[in-house]
């Protein structure tokens, strides 16, 4: 009898054991899962937490304009009602960025006209953002007049370039969401809307240039030239709000 106790408990610890072992291998299997996709599926990083302008500031300036506030977790932009002669308030990103997917939310003002950049250059001897970086249109497609110009002016378009398949756009004082990915390695250029895709382009020569040579921007020299960049939102005189910004470098 007392053999068979001690056979009965050496099976139970052994049972028990290799229940843990398979536990730990299961545990280890997962976390080499997690390991092997996160490079392809690249790391987040936090372009606007919705508490401060860390990481931006004014196009050619050295810190944000004040007519940027933030309110309620989103930064806001309010047009001066006495403008300078020749002065914008466009912010950038004080990093730069090549390959990338950012993720952006936005609020357009009734009537009101914005945009993002990417590929922005800060030069001295060029005013705006926009002199160099390409946009992705931000606009109240019902009631702004740049809407009845072409479908290539309405939210979504790579402006005066490409337009977007559909107005997939929310009404205005509704959040929307963007999607925009520019990867020179795999030559794509993508512009989801409230997870619609809406907009699908070339970023690398020939077909880039081929683009630009047919759109307002053809005569610019400096415009587009940039695969290397920053990104920018734009002071179009109208008041927009924009937040959860990230960026996702690939």
């Amino acid at each position: 009898m007392k053999n068979l106790i001690v056979f009965l408990l050496t099976m139970l610890i052994m049972v028990s054991c290799k229940g843990k072992k398979e536990k730990v291998t299961q545990v280890k299997e997962s976390v080499a899962e997690v390991n092997i996709a996160e490079p392809e599926q690249g790391v987040w990083t936090v372009l606007f937490d919705g508490t401060s302008f860390e990481g931006w500031h004014g196009y050619l300036k050295e810190s944000v304009p004040s007519e940027w506030k933030i309110e309620e977790g989103a930064m806001v932009f309010y047009p001066p009602e006495k403008r300078p002669k020749g002065v914008s308030y466009n912010i950038v990103t004080n990093k730069e960025y090549t390959d990338f997917v950012l993720s952006i939310e936005w609020k357009i003002s009734k009537g009101g006209n914005s945009g993002v950049f990417w590929g922005v250059k800060e030069d001295p001897e060029l005013s705006e953002a926009y002199e160099t970086g390409p946009e992705i249109q931000v606009l109240d497609n019902e009631n702004h007049p740049d809407a009845k110009n072409g479908t290539s002016h309405q939210a979504g378009a790579l402006y005066d370039m490409v337009s977007p398949s559909k107005d997939a756009t929310k009404p205005v004082g509704e959040w929307n969401v963007y999607v925009i990915t520019v990867n020179h390695k795999t030559n794509k250029g993508q512009v989801l809307l409230n997870g619609e895709e809406v907009v699908s382009f070339s970023v690398n020569n020939p077909d880039w240039s081929a683009m630009v040579s047919k759109s307002k921007f053809a005569d610019w020299e400096a415009f587009g030239n940039y695969t290397t960049g920053k990104i920018g939102l734009q002071d179009h005189g109208d008041i927009v709000a924009y937040r959860n910004i990230k960026i996702k470098e690939l």
